[in-house]
Parts: C-alpha cells; structure tokens; sequence
C-alpha cells in the first residue's frame, strides 16, 4: 500500500508537478498578464465578429437523394417552383370577391419588391385559390432563391406590404419557410435564466458569491469567445443559423462544470491544509486531467458526426466541438489565475465552513448499495429501460407551422389553409420529370393518399415539368411519410416503365423525410465509432476492460432514457406539447453530446476510485471512497447543467425545446441514478475484476494515468 499524505501530493515541495499542475503555476505566477490576455482575445475576437457580421446559412442538401436531384433539375432549367415561396392567406367570412379592390393592388405593388420572382393571387389559378366557400384564399409569392438565401428584410419587406392591405373584415396571414425563418427567434431569456439559477447553486454550494462566481465568469469567457470565432469563421465555412444557441447552451453547462471540478478540488485541498499556491497546482494536476480527457472525449464524440456525411450538421458538430475546446482552455489557464486574484478571500471564507463538509452521507449511501448491489443495480435499470421504450417508436422530421405557436402567423396561415384547402396542403410534394409530363398529373391524381395534383407547369426552358401533389395528410402525419416512399417505390415507376421518362419527388415535405432516412441509416456507424473510440480511451486511462464496457452500455441507457423523454413530450404531446415529429438533427446531436458529458462524471467518479484501489488494493474500500469524495461535487455539477439545459425548455425555437429537455434529462439520470446508484452496485459486484486487462492488451496499450500517484 502506497502512502498517502497532505505532504506528499503532487504539487507539494519536492515533488515535481505535471503538465497541468505547471501550467497552473504559470497561470499563478502571471495571473495579470493571464487575465489580460484572455481580456484582450475575447474582446478582439468579438469586436471582429461585430465588424464582419456573421454569415450564417443553412445547407440541408442531401447529394444523392430524389429531393436534392429534384431541386437541382429543376434550378438547372429554371423552374420557378424550385425557389422559395412566401404565401399570403387572406380570410374573409363575408367572402372574399368583395376584397379584390384591395388584395390585388397589394399583390401588385409586391411584384415590384427585392426577391420577388413570380406572385399569383388567389383569383389565378396557376399561383393562389380560393377555398369551395370562398372565404379563405391565397397568393403565391415565389423567391428568386431559396428560404436560407433571401434575406430576411426582402421577406419581411413583403410581409409589410400586405400587411396593410389587412382591414377589420380582411385577414392576412403568412405561411412558408421564409417566414418562418423571419420570425424565428433564438433562446430568447433562456441563457440569462440558465446561469442565474447556476449562480444561486454555486451560492449555495460554496456559501461566497466570489467563490460562486469563478465558474461562472470562466463559462461566460470561453463561450463568449467561442460564439466570435464561429461568427468570423461563418464567412469561410457554412454554419447553421441555429448554431449560436446550441453553442451557448452547450459552452455554459459544459463550462460550468469543467470550472466546478477543479475549483471543488481546489477547495478540497484549501481543506487539507494546502496553501492556495499548492492548493491550485494540485487542482489542475489532478482535477485538470479529468477535464482534459472528458473535454478531449466530447469533442471525439461531436467530431464523430463526420461519419454521417450531413453538412448541415457538420457545421453545427465542429462549432460545438470549438465551444467545448474553449471552456477546457479557459478552465485550464484562465481558472488558475482567478484563483491565485481571489484566492485569499475563498481561503478565509472555506476556512470558516471546512466544519460544514461532510463526505459521510455519500459514503454511507455507498455502503447501502454494497450491502445490496442487485436491488440497487436491477431496480434502476428497469426504471431507465421503461422511460427509454418510447424511443422505439420515435420519428424523425423537422418542425413546420404546424407545431409554431398559436400566436404566430405562420401557425394562423397554417390552420387557415389547412381549413380551406384540406390538412395535406401545407405539405405539397413537387414532382419533377425531364421532357414532356406524359399523364404525370392524371397518374398522381389516381394514387391512393394524393388529394389534388396541378397541371403540370413548364420550366423556362421548357425542358422540364413539374406538378404540385397535395397528400389527403398532414405534412408530419406518418401517413404522408408512407406516401412519399409509395410514389417512389410503386407509382412513379411504373409510370416510367410506360413513359420512358425519370420522375423525382421533390419538396420541403420529400426533402425532411430524405434527412430522417439519411439519418436513421447512417446512425448505427456514427453510433460505433464513437462508442468504440470511448471505450479505447477508457481502457487505455483505467487499464481495464470492463470498465469502458460498463460506461459505454450506461452511456447508451442513459441517452435512450433521455431520447425517450423527448418523444414522450414532443412525440405524443404530452405536458401541453405541441405533438409532432422528433427533429431530425436532435438524436444525433444528443447522443454526441450526452455521450462526451456522461464521460465527464465516469472518468471524474472513477478516477478517485482508480485512486483509491491503487493505493489500497481494496475494491469495496475504493468504492466508498470515491463516491465519497466525488458525489457532493458530481451532484453540484449535473444540478447546474440540469438547470442551464432545462431553461431552454423556455425557448420559443422547439428545437432548442428539445435540446433542453434531453440534456437535462440525460444528465439527471447519468449523475442521480447511475453514478450513484448502478455504478457503485456494478463495482461491488464485479469487485477486483473491474481493474483486470488481459496481459496481451496490457502490453500493447499505452500507460496514461489521469491521477498522479502521489495526487
């Protein structure tokens, strides 16, 4: 058994640091100039990304799809269909003829606006309708781009002017991605919510707004300067226009926590006697590691969505990969230099509260598990299993009007037409065909789900063809989905059989059911590839080969009990939801990010455990110790992200809505329920054979320890 006194840890006289522990010494011994630096960085990097602007655009091509090859052929042969399209809804309950003085000057004036390519009124049949009563009606505004190119002000610009032909009989309402696009918002209070109920923990936890206030200033430079590094870098390479609230979603829960790990053992060793000097460099050489691992373990696990070939979410994935670089960055050098500025006052202040920590609960509660380790392992799975079943049946697609606010107008224009013109108008499928249409409309008219079907409208070339099917469904009703795979598999082919001629099916409802596909299919690889590298890192770190198996089978539990969740609220509408599908970018961005953040508590509560069984050969001991002295801080630390990601349940955006829920779903029960519970059943159980590695493994593998030994 090795020795194991204050004296005699990394950090103290005579023991030559690590890395991090060096790296903290810098930080103290220029704490100044450390300050000064990451100052002047942020604030560059900002005033350069308000200078420059940002040039966020949404990419959702899908090389190789029937919707992505429609959209090309027809931009190929300038088919007017391809662009954008903003529709204005116009309601009248005394019915509408007796508007046409008023509507069809305003669609006149829009014709002479920025973007505007083509506008048909509800009084021409080739570009707007009137519903059978008359009341309900709309006008076709069609974009010379698409929704992401337009700018937003020509889109509102449009808006504006029919606006004001609106009176106390005549409704005008707006429905398309354009508006939509335009009147999205971001996370709204969300991140001001997140991180004062952070500050209130933190207050809590430590007893001193100083000391409360280190992790959370950390956090806000790192995701500061991370949000102007991708609005420059927006310029060079397409990132998303949602990418800014993910990133602060994510910078400021991951922040937190990385800064509350070490700053937890900072005080740790305040505690043991350390002075703030030793106290500071021991933090980093050991809690330092953690972070460094955990941090390096979620951006393998974002980078990891390369695999799937999306470049909308490629953008999105090295974004968030950059935040989280930042706040191991910020944790590992700009931490230390607060500490060494403030450390006197939180020495005083953890001075007058060592007499208020106490390790004895957590130990007892580890005690409890190992007296009965099957209750406590079996019980707890059953729970997450139950709460995952859901997932099974979840379904992918992206958010139209239909699940937008009440309030707003897109949502209104939604219903309206809907109303008039039957639930599938809002999702209108595009087929397109080189050549003549040969009985394309009169095929689609007759296949079982097609509600209507147009004429089929020339390209400006005349080279091709394209009719608007409207499905008997709603565009997110699974049967619409159904519908788009039988055009593709059954009706359509068999036409070509006759005709000779190619026939894609286009539009935004064709085009979110190729995501979903793309997505589904390319999941189980994505998923390999990085459970693998996990697990290789882990076995790698803890020389064992069931521990990494361990982790990577909770990580999955834990991130299907959160996907879950989200189609139990979202899915099925439950808790006021509006019920639809899951969006598509949302499974594989949680498990990415959930799986990297689950590490963070695995390396942190098994590394004091690790610590423990090399220093007492003891696995029941190890077991006691090391949630001892890591569950008070692993509980801080998921209350915190739990509250940053639950505010942005608060979100206007559903997808944020979605991010929120599942994240801190996820991490609730990672910190709650399986580090406290299966983890230590799971180690009692296995006992000494949860640190064995067969010797051929043994050698091949690289020894790196997260602990130092004598930490």
């Amino acid at each position: 058994m090795r020795a194991s006194t204050t004296e005699n840890r990394a950090g103290s006289p005579g023991t030559r640091p690590g890395v991090f522990g060096r790296l903290a010494s810098w930080s103290q011994r220029h704490r100044w100039g450390a300050l000064l630096l990451w100052v002047v960085v942020v604030a560059g990097i900002t005033a350069g990304a308000q200078a420059a602007g940002s040039a966020y655009h949404n990419d959702f091509s899908l090389p190789g799809t029937d919707s992505q090859a429609a959209s090309d052929l027809m931009e190929r042969h300038g088919s007017v269909q391809g662009g954008a399209a903003v529709q204005i809804v116009v309601h009248d309950a005394g019915g509408l003829r007796g508007d046409r003085a008023v509507i069809e000057p305003m669609l006149d004036e829009i014709r002479g606006l920025p973007s505007v390519a083509e506008v048909g009124g509800p009084f021409d049949p080739r570009g707007g309708g009137l519903s059978r009563d008359g009341t309900i009606g709309y006008a076709t505004v069609t974009l010379d781009g698409s929704a992401e190119d337009v700018p937003k002000e020509h889109v509102t610009a449009i808006m504006d002017t029919a606006r004001d032909a609106a009176g106390d009989e005549l409704r005008v309402e707006f429905g398309g991605e354009a508006v939509r696009g335009a009147e999205e918002g971001g996370g709204g209070a969300a991140e001001g919510a997140g991180m004062l109920a952070a500050l209130v923990i933190l207050v809590f936890l430590f007893g001193s707004l100083v000391a409360a206030a280190l992790p959370l200033a950390t956090a806000l430079f790192a995701v500061g300067g991370a949000i102007g590094l991708i609005a420059l870098a927006s310029h060079a390479f397409t990132v998303a226009d949602f990418t800014p609230p993910i990133m602060m979603l994510i910078g400021l829960g991951v922040g937190v926590d990385y800064a509350l790990l070490i700053f937890y053992r900072f005080r740790h060793e305040l505690i043991r006697g350390a002075d703030t000097a030793t106290a500071t460099r021991t933090a980093l050489d050991a809690a330092g590691r953690t972070v460094f691992f955990a941090g390096c373990t979620v951006i393998i696990a974002l980078l990891g969505l390369i695999v799937l070939g999306l470049g909308a979410l490629q953008g999105v994935a090295l974004a968030v990969a950059l935040t989280v670089l930042m706040t191991m960055a910020a944790a590992l050098t700009l931490l230390p230099a607060l500490l060494a500025v403030f450390g006197k006052r939180i020495h005083r202040n953890v001075r007058k509260r060592a007499h208020k920590v106490r390790d004895e609960r957590w130990r007892r509660l580890a005690a409890a598990v190992q007296r009965r380790p099957w209750p406590a392992l079996l019980v707890p799975v059953a729970l997450l299993l139950g709460l995952s079943a859901p997932a099974l049946d979840m379904r992918l697609g992206f958010a139209d009007a239909g699940t937008a606010p009440p309030s707003s107008t897109s949502r209104q224009a939604y219903d309206l037409l809907a109303e008039g013109f039957g639930p599938g108008f809002n999702g209108p499928l595009i087929v397109v065909t080189e050549g003549a249409p040969a009985n394309l409309s009169e095929t689609l008219r007759d296949a079982p789900g097609i509600a209507s079907a147009s004429p089929a409208f020339p390209s400006a070339d005349g080279a091709a063809h394209t009719v608007i099917a409207h499905p008997e469904t709603a565009p997110q009703d699974e049967e619409t989905a159904e519908l788009v795979h039988a055009l593709r598999a059954d009706v359509l082919p068999s036409l070509s059989d006759r005709t000779g001629a190619e026939y894609l099916v286009g539009g935004p409802t064709a085009a979110a059911q190729d995501f979903a596909d793309s997505v589904a299919d390319r999941m189980p690889l994505f998923v390999a590839v990085v459970v693998g590298l996990s697990a290789l890192l882990l076995m790698v770190v803890f020389r064992s080969l069931l521990i990494p198996l361990k982790a990577a089978v909770l990580n999955l539990l834990s991130i299907a009990a959160a996907l879950g969740a989200i189609a139990l609220v979202f899915q099925d509408g439950r808790f006021g939801a509006q019920p639809g599908p899951i969006e598509s970018f949302v499974p594989v961005m949680i498990f990415a990010i959930v799986f990297g953040l689950s590490m963070d508590y695995e390396v942190f509560l098994v590394s004091r455990m690790h610590e423990e069984w090399e220093r007492a050969r003891d696995a029941g001991h190890a077991v006691r110790e090391g949630l001892a002295a890591t569950g008070k801080v692993i509980t801080a630390a998921a209350a915190i992200m739990i509250v940053v990601f639950g505010a942005f349940v608060l979100s206007p955006d559903r997808m944020l809505q979605q991010f929120g829920l599942g994240l801190a779903v996820a991490v609730l029960l990672d910190a709650v329920v399986i580090r406290c519970l299966i983890v230590p059943a799971i180690m009692r159980l296995l006992g000494d054979r949860a640190w064995w590695l067969p010797t051929p493994l043994a050698r091949a593998l690289p020894r790196v320890a997260l602990e130092r030994p004598d930490a």
